[in-house]
């Protein structure tokens, strides 16, 4: 009976007691959450969770790890906290959205695409499920089908940290700025949202055998707090970077400083004017003429999270003007960050609120003659489905350095671009049209649009092969004695992807007469039906491509009328085809019409058995071999095959009249 009192009075002071602790626990972890030091959030929500038996508690706290995962850009544990968080006890719409937003950025697009859809139950009104959801069939695609870019990681540079923002100091690219939290860093500070140490600009350079060496930090504008983003101008006069006053209990309050280079040396950094000391203003960027500033802020009145705003001046030193937001064209409900722009105008930023791969992808966006901007996604493998951000150019060319979360050696890293020069070439084959063998010893001419003219002569396999230009168009001529000259065309213009060209160039022996395909008269006439321009314009082209050619006409009837009706009427069909060329402009004397009738009946080969195989191979279509076929449609085939229009070779040394 005393034990059980003893108990009873112990419990009596001790349960409010504990429930005391868990509660100051329960508000310290919010209290780290509010000021953005996740990483310690999370532990105190898991210790909540942990010492709790309430099911609402535990629900609670399950997605408050969910969140503060999401929010140090860990979408692996985020995925796993958020799929807990939604078979909870008390589970909440958003932990749905999350969790397919994490595994988006896993890179897992149809998982992905079914989290979405669930979410799409639970809230049919939101806009951004069919956006996120098209996103990632868009991925999917993207990387089937990924741009030509180059893409390697910068071992020598990067560290186990975070490693980003890169940005050029010199014109001959050699040496590099960009922003590290690795141990060197002047700030012996944790930042509370990355569980890493405060951030600083280091720099690196190029040695002559092409390796970047040792990072190590820019003194004179490094302090105690967060400095990062540098950005130069176009002479590399001037720098540009973000520097954040905080402690790690704090929230950031960030501004933009600049400093001069004079001569060898810089000046001490000041700070720009630009925004109310409550507001951030980050990841500085300088148009090359140095007029016009783009950088990230959270103004109120803003379209999302973070916007890109610019603001301008009149000439260097001068102060700087109102920010303008960029407007809805490239500012989004989500964030835009790490600006940087080209000489032609071009912007190219980080967002997650425009369709994209994963988290950050890189936009290239080009501004209108009005006013308003086309924005593109940059696509694989500059994107990924991490993070990807803070990119640079080298002046003139499709190369330069970006920072991604994708696997590499620490956090973020810095990695290489390069878009490798467009390569064309064409590889052929002249081929006998009748036969379909390879003509061996032909002469393949190259004629370009650009002016280029070459020649070669094909092989024992009748092939062929020349290096192509990018945006130029190319005719492929062969020629051979005992052939018709035959030809291929192709261009390089609006590729944008280096590419072999295969081309098949068909010549016509001369040694036969030559059939014209679909060439139509009404029965008993002589006027050429309108479906056999398409057979007698090909016709020209021919005669135009062999200028030395002149040829025979010659047209064949049936055998069911009169020799003397059908040799009239072969004539005359004969002459409207020498008529017509004629008018397309080929010279008189290049042409001879000549009326066969039916006196030429053709002769059965293997082309004609392969349409009518009850006809009999060398069998020549007379009239009494036509009337001994079994059934009147077989009749009434082997007729139509007599009725022909066909040209022969007269000459191949005309000499075309000056």
């Amino acid at each position: 009976m005393n034990k059980l009192l003893i108990l009873i009075f112990t419990l009596i002071f001790i349960l409010p007691a504990s429930l005391g602790a868990q509660k100051q626990k329960t508000e310290r972890a919010y209290a780290a959450y509010e000021s953005g030091s996740y990483w310690e959030a999370i532990d105190l929500f898991k210790d909540v969770y942990s010492k709790t038996r309430d099911k609402q508690v535990k629900a609670e706290m399950v997605f408050m790890v969910s969140e503060c995962y999401r929010l140090v850009n860990d979408p692996k544990n985020a995925e796993l906290w958020y799929k807990r968080a939604v078979r909870s006890a008390f589970p909440k719409p958003e932990a749905q959205y999350w969790l397919a937003e994490s595994t988006k950025k896993l890179g897992r697009y149809p998982q992905a695409i079914e989290e979405f859809r669930k979410y799409r139950q639970l809230v049919p009104g939101d806009p951004r499920t069919e956006q996120q959801i098209r996103a990632c069939e868009l991925a999917m695609e993207w990387l089937d089908s990924p741009e030509s870019y180059n893409v390697d990681e910068m071992k020598d540079a990067n560290s186990r940290d975070s490693d980003f923002s890169p940005s050029f100091g010199r014109d001959d690219y050699g040496l590099l700025w960009f922003t590290s939290s690795r141990d060197d860093a002047e700030g012996n500070k944790e930042h509370g949202a990355t569980g890493q140490s405060f951030t600083d600009i280091f720099e690196t350079r190029l040695d002559k055998k092409g390796k970047w060496s040792t990072p190590v930090p820019v003194d004179f504008l490094n302090t105690e707090f967060e400095e990062g983003t540098p950005s130069f101008s176009s002479d590399y006069t001037e720098v540009y970077f973000t520097r954040c006053e905080a402690g790690k209990r704090e929230k950031k309050g960030c501004v933009i400083m600049f400093s001069t280079r004079e001569g060898t040396l810089w000046t001490d950094p000041e700070k720009i004017e630009l925004l109310a000391d409550s507001l951030v203003a980050a990841h500085p960027a300088l148009s090359s003429d140095g007029q016009t500033l783009y950088f990230v802020s959270d103004i109120p009145g803003g379209l999302g999270g973070k916007d890109i705003y610019r603001s301008t001046r009149t000439s260097p030193g001068s102060p700087w003007s109102r920010p303008e937001n960029l407007g809805s064209d490239i500012n989004t409900r989500g964030n835009e960050l790490f600006p940087f722009v080209r000489e032609d105008g071009s912007l190219y930023f980080s967002s997650d609120g425009h369709i994209g791969m994963g988290g950050l992808d890189i936009f290239k966006a080009v501004p209108q003659p009005g006013e308003g901007w086309v924005v593109q996604n940059m696509r694989p493998p500059i994107n990924s489905p991490a993070d990807d951000f803070g990119i640079t150019f080298e002046k003139d060319a499709e190369k330069g350095i970006f920072s991604s979360a994708r696997k590499g050696k620490g956090d973020d890293d810095l990695f290489t671009f390069e878009m490798p020069p467009l390569l064309f070439s064409v590889t052929g084959l002249v081929k006998d049209e009748k036969t379909g063998q390879p003509v061996p010893g032909a002469a393949v001419q190259l004629i370009a649009s650009d002016g280029a003219n070459m020649q070669m002569e094909t092989g024992n396999s009748g092939d062929f092969r020349f290096s192509l230009r990018p945006e130029v168009d190319y005719i492929f001529l062969a020629s051979r004695k005992g052939f018709l000259n035959g030809k291929e065309k192709e261009t390089t213009r609006g590729q944008d992807k280096s590419r072999e060209f295969m081309a098949t160039i068909l010549l016509t022996p001369i040694d036969k007469p030559i059939e014209l395909p679909n060439i139509f008269y009404d029965f008993g006439k002589w006027d050429l039906r309108p479906e056999s321009m398409v057979s007698l314009d090909k016709l020209v082209e021919t005669l135009n491509d062999n200028p030395n050619v002149t040829i025979e006409l010659m047209s064949h009837t049936d055998s069911r009328d009169t020799e003397e009706f059908n040799l009239d009427l072969s004539q005359k069909r004969a002459q409207s085809v020498v008529d017509y060329l004629i008018g397309k402009g080929i010279a008189t004397d290049r042409l001879t019409a000549k009326g066969y009738g039916e006196t030429s009946p053709k002769i059965v080969d293997e082309v004609i058995m392969q349409d009518s195989p009850f006809l009999r191979s060398g069998a020549t279509l007379t009239e009494q071999y036509i009337n001994a076929l079994a059934s009147d449609e077989q009749k009434e085939i082997a007729h139509q095959i007599n009725r022909r229009t066909e040209f022969r070779v007269l000459r191949t040394d005309y000499i075309p009249a000056k």
